[in-house]
C-alpha cells in the first residue's frame, strides 16, 4: 500500500483500555501454554496497531509542521502516549510473572523478558504528568527549529536548505552562512535554554519519583541498556580521547594545510575539506534515488526487493521544503509491514548518505517484518545504527555513479567524517552525563561545560570570536540532546563496528556482506554485544577495536590526502 493511502485514525485511550482488559483477562485465565501464547500474540497485534497510528501522525506532521490537523494530532498524542505506556506496562507485569514464562522464553527467547523487566523499571503511572510535559517541550523544540526562515543569497531558506552554503568553497559565502545559522540560534537562544532547563528538571523529577538519584539511571533504562553500564561508556569515551582524538587532530592539521586555512580551524573553516569544494553528488534527487535503486539491486536479491517496495509505495520523503521538520530518520508502520524514510536532501554528500544510512535502517526492518513478537524485530538502538552506518560503506561501490569525478574525494570525505565524528559523539554523551548528574546547573554553566569539553574532544577547533558556537552554545542545535537523551553515544558504538566492517570490505566485499547479513538476520533476538560477536568482530568496549580502526583508517587516508 502507498503511504498516501495509509489511513490514520486517532488512537482512543478508553477503547484501548477496554481491549487491553479483554486480552489480559484471557492471558490470566489461560489454562495451557497455547492459550497463553494466543493471548500474548493478540496483545502484540493490539499494541503495534497503536504504534502504527502514532508513527503515521508524527511522520505526517514532520513532513509538514504547518499542517494544522496533524499538528493537533501530535499535540494530542503527546498528552495521551503516557497512557498507552501505562497500558503496556500493565500487561508486561503479567508477562514477567506468568507460569508459562519458561515455555515463552524457550520459544521467543530470554532477551524478551530481560527487556520487559527493564521497561518495568523505567515507567510508572505517577510520572505521566512529567512525561506529557516533556513530550510537549520536545515538540516545541522541533517546531522552533523547523520555523527558521533565513534570508540568504536572495532566498528564504530553512536550516537544511542553508547547509550547502555552509560547505561552500568560497570563504566569504561559507563564513556568512555560518553567521546566519548562528544568528538564528542566538535570536532563539533564551527560549532554547528555557526548553532544555525545563526538560532537565522534568526528567530529574521523573527519576526521583521512581527512586533514582538522578536521571542518568532512568535514562539508561529508557534506552534499554541491557549489556553495559555507565562505567563501560565512560571507559569507551576515554579510549576515544586516547586513540581517536590524536588521529583526528592530525587529519584536521592536514586539512588546514590542504585548504590554506589557519589552524586551529573555526567551525566554518573546518566544514571545508578541500580547497576546490567538498564532494557533491551529481544529478538531481531523482538521479540519486535511481542510483540507489541500482545499488540495492546489485547488492543482493533481498535488497533489490526491499528498494522496489520503498520506491513503489512512496515510502520516502526526502526533499527539503518550507515547513518540513529538520533532520532525517527511519520509522516503521507495523500494520503494513513497511518502513518509511524521512530526510532533507540539500545538495551535499549527506544526500547520498541518507539513501544508504536511513535505507540501512529500513532494510533491517524490512528483513525482520515477519518476526513475532514485534519486540524481537528490532535490537537496541546502538545495534540499529550498525545497520545504517555499515550500509553507508557498502554504498561505496556506487561512488562513481553518485559523485562522478568526486568519487575518490567522497570516499576520503566519508571515512574522514566517520573517524572524526567519534570525538564529537562522545562529547555529546559526556555533556549529558554532566548535565543530568548536576541538574541544578544554570544555562550559562552548561555553556561553560560544553566549551570545556570542546577543548578536550575537539582541540582542532578555534572558538575565539565565533558567534554562538564560540560561546559554548553549539549543543543547542543537536536535536538528540533535547529529544533523545543518551542516544548519541549509540552512534559512536555503531560507527566503531561499521569501521570494523569497512576494514573487512577492503579485503573482501563478500565476507563483509555475509557477516553483516548474519547480524541483521538476528534482528532483536540478541543484545548489542552478542550481535557484534555474531558478526565475528571485537566489541567497541575492547580497546583494540578503536585502536585498530584508527590505524587502518589513517593508513587509507594518508595514501589519499
Amino acid at each position: 500500500m502507498k503511504f498516501s493511502e495509509m489511513k490514520y485514525e486517532r488512537p482512543d485511550p478508553e477503547a484501548a483500555k477496554q481491549r487491553a482488559e479483554e486480552i489480559k483477562t484471557a492471558f490470566m485465565k489461560a489454562g495451557s501454554f497455547e492459550e497463553a501464547e494466543a493471548a500474548f500474540l493478540s496483545w502484540d497485534r493490539f499494541t503495534f496497531h497503536i504504534e502504527t497510528m502514532i508513527s503515521l501522525a508524527y511522520t505526517r506532521h514532520s513532513i509538514d509542521t504547518t499542517d494544522e490537523y496533524f499538528e493537533q494530532e501530535v499535540d494530542y498524542i503527546d498528552q495521551v502516549s503516557p497512557v498507552f505506556t501505562e497500558i503496556q506496562q500493565s500487561f508486561t507485569k503479567l508477562l514477567v510473572k506468568t507460569a508459562f514464562r519458561p515455555q515463552l522464553e524457550k520459544k521467543y527467547g530470554k532477551l524478551l523478558f530481560l527487556n520487559a523487566e527493564i521497561f518495568l523499571q523505567a515507567f510508572s503511572p505517577e510520572i505521566i504528568p512529567e512525561t506529557q510535559q516533556t513530550n510537549a517541550l520536545e515538540t516545541e523544540y522541533q517546531k522552533l527549529i523547523a520555523s527558521a526562515q533565513i534570508s540568504f543569497d536572495g532566498k528564504t531558506l530553512t536550516l537544511s536548505q542553508l547547509a550547502p552554503y555552509k560547505q561552500s568553497e568560497n570563504d566569504e559565502v561559507r563564513r556568512a552562512a555560518w553567521l546566519c545559522d548562528a544568528q538564528f540560534y542566538r535570536e532563539n537562544g533564551d527560549r532554547l535554554d528555557q526548553i532544555f532547563d525545563e526538560l532537565v528538571k522534568l526528567r530529574t523529577g521523573k527519576a526521583k519519583k521512581l527512586g533514582y538519584d538522578n536521571f542518568v539511571k532512568l535514562g539508561y533504562l529508557q534506552m534499554n541498556r541491557n549489556c553495559y553500564t555507565p562505567e563501560d561508556v565512560a571507559k569507551f569515551r576515554e579510549s576515544i580521547v586516547k586513540y581517536i582524538v590524536p588521529v583526528a587532530e592530525k587529519l584536521y592539521r592536514e586539512q588546514a594545510e590542504r585548504t590554506g586555512l589557519p589552524y586551529p580551524l573555526t567551525f566554518a573553516d573546518a566544514a571545508l575539506h578541500f580547497r576546490d569544494g567538498n564532494p557533491k553528488p551529481q544529478g538531481t534527487p531523482e538521479d540519486i534515488l535511481a542510483i540507489g535503486k541500482k545499488l540495492y539491486h546489485e547488492l543482493s536479491e533481498e535488497t533489490a526487493e526491499f528498494i522496489d517496495v520503498m520506491l513503489d509505495n512512496e515510502l520516502m520523503d526526502v526533499l527539503s521544503k518550507k515547513g518540513k521538520a529538520s533532520g532525517g530518520y527511519c520509522t516503521e508502520f507495523a500494520d503494513y509491514k513497511v518502513p518509511f524514510i524521512f530526510a532533507n536532501f540539500n545538495g551535499t554528500a549527506d544526500d547520498v548518505e541518507v539513501i544508504t544510512h536511513e535505507a540501512g535502517h529500513a532494510f533491517a526492518f524490512y528483513t525482520a517484518r515477519d518476526i513475532i513478537p514485534s519486540d524481537n524485530k528490532s535490537p537496541t538502538l546502538e545495534a540499529c545504527e550498525i545497520h545504517s552506518m555499515t550500509m553507508e560503506f557498502f554504498g561505496w561501490r556506487e561512488s562513481e555513479a553518485f559523485f562522478g569525478k568526486d568519487a575518490e574525494k567522497f570516499r576520503y570525505h566519508h571515512l574522514f567524517g566517520a573517524l572524526t565524528f567519534l570525538p564529537y559523539g562522545a562529547m555529546v554523551d559526556h555533556f549529558q552525563h554532566i548535565v543530568y548528574e548536576k541538574p541544578e546547573m544554570s544555562p550559562q554553566q552548561r555553556h561553560t561545560v560544553w566549551k570545556e569539553l570542546t577543548a578536550t574532544y575537539m582541540p582542532w577547533i578555534n572558538l575565539d570570536g565565533t558567534p554562538f558556537y564560540g560561546e559554548g552554545k553549539g549543543w543547542q542545535r543537536q536535536l538528540h540532546i533535547y529529544e533523545n537523551p543518551f542516544y548519541y553515544i549509540d552512534y559512536c558504538f555503531a560507527q566503531t563496528v561499521a569501521l570494523e566492517f569497512w576494514v573487512i570490505m577492503q579485503q573482501s566485499h563478500e565476507e563483509a556482506w555475509s557477516r553483516y547479513r548474519k547480524l541483521v538476520n538476528k534482528a532483536g533476538t540478541q543484545t548489542f554485544t552478542e550481535l557484534v560477536r555474531t558478526a565475528g568482530l571485537p566489541s567497541p568496549f575492547e580497546e583494540t577495536a578503536l585502536r585498530e580502526v584508527a590505524e587502518s583508517a589513517m593508513r587509507f587516508l594518508q595514501q589519499r590526502r
